[in-house]
């Protein structure tokens, strides 16, 4: 008798040592999303504020001298905010007003309450955010998505675009060299979901790596702020459907229409949009320039805010 049982002991054994694996697990990278709440205090200390705009509590920074008639208007990327775009921001604010706000779907914004993480909602609410502000006319920078979005306001307001910068901007269809691990598990359903309650940290410390020339520059302070935005209530859901509504632009012709000044920034180490879009989008913008930075990536403001403002601050400023 002793002899049967031992088999069914052993297999007993071994499930409950993986379940008790796969609980651990579970324990340790349970991560349920934050209430906006509890993240405020962390990340929206003065000069934050918060704009009822589109039904959204808009988490924003307004800074810089308000007789600026031109302010400098700054838009995050996929899965970032309005931080990324801080050493620009405590330089540039001392001469220049500067605006910079968490997207729909992103930072403590959270998500649209329509759920349309498409181009023609980002570029509506971009000009809504700017009208409420009585910003009339911008100097318009954007990286990756926000590039995107600053592109496709220029076409679709001219009057409100006086100059544009784009930062590894996104527009054309692309390949990827390397794709951030958190945005190829929002893409695979059943992980998706899965995600929206478990996410270990690393998941995100190694998605940052990856858009960075440098990965050594990933702080634990970074990754910490990256990992808390996308914790942030209904952000890692809104990532899900901003995937699921589109990567590539329907009408890239239209870049060919922008008229206004343009600078063109590009880390030659960026893995998610190759450089080579770079010499596309100066292809089909009239009289603009490229800056490109050897040994940054996807976001080389964040990664060396020093170097790329100092490139581009004579452009910023109205020089050619």
């Amino acid at each position: 008798m002793t002899a049967k049982r031992r088999p069914f002991t052993i297999l007993a054994i071994i499930v409950v040592t993986v379940l008790a694996a796969i609980g651990g697990y579970v324990a340790t990278t349970w991560a349920p999303d934050v209430s906006v709440e509890v993240l405020k205090a962390r990340w929206a200390p003065p000069p934050s504020q918060f704009l009822a705009i589109d039904g959204m509590q808009v988490h924003l920074r307004d800074e810089g001298p308000r007789d600026d008639s031109v302010p400098i208007v700054l838009l995050h990327s996929t899965s970032s905010s309005l931080h990324t775009w801080d050493g620009w921001a405590d330089s540039l604010k001392g001469t220049r007003r500067v605006i910079r706000f968490d997207l729909p779907g992103f930072g403590l914004t959270g998500p649209a309450p329509d759920g349309d993480y498409g181009m023609t909602a980002y570029v509506r609410f971009v000009t809504h955010v700017l009208d409420t502000l009585g910003a009339h006319r911008v100097v318009l920078v954007g990286n990756s998505l926000g590039g995107w979005i600053a592109w496709r306001v220029a076409v679709a307001r001219p009057e409100l675009v006086q100059r544009l910068v784009l930062v590894d901007a996104a527009g054309y269809p692309f390949e990827s060299q390397s794709v951030p691990i958190g945005f190829r598990l929002a893409r695979i359903p059943v992980l998706n979901k899965l995600v929206q309650r478990i996410l270990p940290r690393s998941v995100v410390e190694g998605s940052v790596r990856n858009v960075f020339g440098d990965p050594a520059k990933v702080t634990p302070a970074l990754v910490d702020r990256y990992y808390d935005m996308a914790r942030r209530e209904g952000n890692r859901a809104a990532l899900v459907a901003r995937f699921s509504q589109g990567r590539a632009d329907p009408d890239t012709t239209a870049i060919r229409t922008i008229r206004q000044p343009t600078v063109i920034m590009w880390g030659e180490r960026d893995r998610l949009i190759p450089p080579d879009n770079a010499v596309r989008f100066a292809r089909d913008i009239t009289g603009s320039r490229v800056l490109t930075f050897a040994t940054l990536g996807h976001v080389p403001h964040e990664e060396d805010p020093v170097v790329t403002l100092a490139a581009v601050r004579r452009f910023l400023d109205g020089e050619q």
